[in-house]
C-alpha cells in the first residue's frame, strides 16, 4: 500500500552540508516519498564564529542551498535559524565570555529578523550546551536561552530547543524559561526527543521524537503535537549520522506496508502539528521560508 497521496511526509529537523550530500541527501529523500524538511542552520566548518556577520554567512549559504534543492527536487525546504548553543563555548575560547554572548545575542536578533521577513519559519536550534561545561559558561548559556526564547515571542514563532535529555522536571523548567518571556510553551520544541515522557509531564512542550523504529511505533497514540526527525548530519566523516534524511519517509511506508489501518495516525506528526506549532498547513504545498 503506497503512502497517501494528500499526505505529506515531514523530517522535522535536519541538516545539510554545501560540503556534503546536500541536494543528493533531499533526492534520496524524496525518492523514499519525502515532501517536507525542517532544515537548521549549523556550523558545518567546525571553527569558531566570531562575528554576527559569520552567522549571516552561515544563514545565507543554508538559504542558497535550500533554494538548490527546491530547483532540483519536489522537496518544500523550511528553514530553522539561530546560533548553535555549543558554539557559545567555542567562541568563549577565542574571544572571552561576555564578547560571545554578544555574539550569540546578535545572531539571536538576525535570526529574529529573518523570520519576520519571511525567510525562516523558526528561532533554533537555541538552548543549552548538551553535556558538562564550567559554571560561567553555563549562566551564560541560560542568559543566552532566554533572550532566544524572547526572540521567538518577539518573532511570533516557535523556538527549537537543543538541550540534554529532558524528563518531566526538565521539560517543566523550559516550559518556565519560557513563560517567564511570554512565549507559549506550546511554541517551544524540544528536538533529539530520545524517551517518551507522557503528555501530562511535558508541561505544554512540543517534542520532536527521533525516528528510530521503537520510537514511532511507542508515539503513535500520543495526540498531538509532536514531530519526527533524524538530526542528519550531512557530515562526510560521519556518514548518515545521526539518521540518514531517508529514514522518516522510510518509516512511514514500512507503517503503512504493515499496519494500513494505522495510517491516518501519521497525520498527527506530518499535519496537524505542524498546524499547531507553526501555523501553516503542510498540505497546500506552499513554501514557508526563502
Amino acid at each position: 500500500m503506497p503512502l497517501p497521496a494528500d499526505l505529506p511526509v515531514v523530517d522535522h529537523h535536519c541538516h545539510l552540508s554545501p560540503s556534503g550530500d546536500g541536494v543528493r541527501a533531499a533526492e534520496r529523500f524524496a525518492r523514499e516519498g519525502g515532501t517536507d524538511l525542517f532544515l537548521t542552520t549549523h556550523n558545518w566548518n567546525h571553527a569558531p564564529l566570531r562575528a554576527v556577520e559569520d552567522y549571516r554567512r552561515q544563514f545565507e549559504e543554508m538559504e542558497a542551498l535550500a533554494g538548490r534543492i527546491r530547483t532540483g527536487t519536489p522537496v518544500r525546504v523550511h528553514l530553522v535559524v539561530a546560533p548553535y548553543p555549543v558554539d557559545l563555548v567555542e567562541t568563549a575560547e577565542a574571544l572571552g565570555l561576555p564578547a560571545a554572548v554578544a555574539v550569540q545575542e546578535g545572531a539571536l536578533e538576525l535570526a529574529g529578523r529573518w523570520v519576520r521577513d519571511r525567510r525562516a519559519v523558526a528561532i533554533g536550534e537555541v538552548g543549552r550546551p548538551h553535556f558538562p561545561v564550567a559554571p560561567d559558561r553555563a549562566a551564560a548559556a541560560e542568559t543566552v536561552f532566554r533572550r532566544a526564547l524572547a526572540v521567538a515571542r518577539e518573532s511570533d514563532c516557535p523556538a527549537v530547543v537543543h538541550s540534554e535529555d529532558l524528563d518531566a522536571r526538565g521539560y517543566r523548567g523550559v516550559a518556565d524559561l519560557a513563560r517567564a518571556v511570554g512565549q507559549p510553551a506550546g511554541k517551544v520544541v524540544k528536538h533529539y526527543a530520545r524517551e517518551v515522557v507522557p503528555t501530562a509531564g511535558r508541561a505544554g512542550i512540543v517534542p520532536s521524537f527521533l525516528a528510530r523504529r521503537d520510537l514511532v511505533e511507542t508515539v503513535l497514540d500520543d495526540p498531538a503535537p509532536w514531530f519526527l526527525e533524524t538530526d542528519f548530519l550531512d557530515d562526510p566523516a560521519r556518514p548518515g549520522a545521526v539518521m540518514d534524511l531517508a529514514t522518516v519517509p522510510r518509516r512511514a511506508s514500512a507503517l503503512v506496508r504493515d499496519h494500513p489501518d494505522l495510517v491516518d495516525r501519521l497525520r498527527t506528526p506530518f499535519v496537524e502539528s505542524v498546524r499547531r506549532v507553526y501555523g501553516f498547513d503542510p498540505t497546500d504545498g506552499k513554501e514557508r521560508s526563502g
